[in-house]
Order: C-alpha cells, then sequence, then structure tokens
C-alpha cells in the first residue's frame, strides 16, 4: 500500500482573520512509503472558506520536493499539488513539475492522488509515472 504519515505542520495566516475567508501559509514534512520511499518538504498556501478549516468548493496549491527513490531508484523530484479538503478530510490531485527530478530518477514524468481521512496517522496515494 502506498501512504504517508505527516511528521510536522506548521501553519501560520497570512490575511483574514479566523472566521472569516483567509489565507494561510503551512509548511510540512511527511514521510513516504510504497511506490515512493523517503521524506518530503511540502509548501501550501490555503484558503478557507469561513468557520473552521473548511476549503469550501476551492482547491489550494503546494510544491512538494521528495528526497528518496521511486520503485529503487534515488534522487529528488518536485510535484506541485491542486488540494481540496474540509474538516473530514482532503482530496489533491499532483503532477511531476517538468525537469525538477535529479540523480537516477532525472526526466521522471507522473501524476498521482491523495486521499485522507483528518486525524487518521497515514494517508494513500497513487503515483503513475514513467522513468
Amino acid at each position: 500500500m502506498n501512504s504517508f504519515t505527516m511528521k510536522n505542520w506548521e501553519e501560520h495566516l497570512a490575511s483574514g482573520a479566523e472566521g472569516q475567508p483567509r489565507v494561510a501559509y503551512a509548511h510540512a514534512t511527511m514521510a513516504y512509503s510504497g511506490v515512493i520511499e523517503g521524506e518530503s518538504i511540502c509548501d501550501y498556501l490555503l484558503y478557507y472558506a469561513g468557520e473552521g478549516y473548511d476549503g469550501g468548493d476551492t482547491t489550494s496549491p503546494g510544491y512538494e520536493r521528495f528526497d528518496g527513490s521511486v520503485n529503487g531508484r534515488r534522487g529528488t523530484f518536485v510535484v506541485r499539488h491542486e488540494v481540496g479538503f474540509d474538516p473530514k478530510g482532503i482530496q489533491s490531485k499532483f503532477e511531476v513539475v517538468p525537469g525538477s527530478a535529479t540523480g537516477e530518477l532525472a526526466g521522471l514524468t507522473g501524476t498521482g492522488s491523495v486521499d485522507g481521512v483528518m486525524g487518521e496517522p497515514a494517508m494513500s496515494y497513487t503515483f503513475d509515472y514513467r522513468l
């Protein structure tokens, strides 16, 4: 099974006020297992529609840099996320940023998705790629 766990999440309000439409910046680190093995650092720009932690019907962008291996080949690469979220969970579609892969992963392309329930220790992902 392809999964990841959150190691760290730091979030700061960028503009707006609690209880109103607002924008926040989040910096996170994750540990991956499955087809991707290793760790990542991710930065999100999050939009909250109002009260609580609900993104409404919008998506928020993020960039995530992986350091590890894909199917046993080592290197780094960056993906761009479009994340939708509500108090129950998250859904994300992502794509490898062209030209971002290094080492044995040079030339990597691919897309994937993340699906998870808030509060669970691990979330699942898919990753369809070409090397």
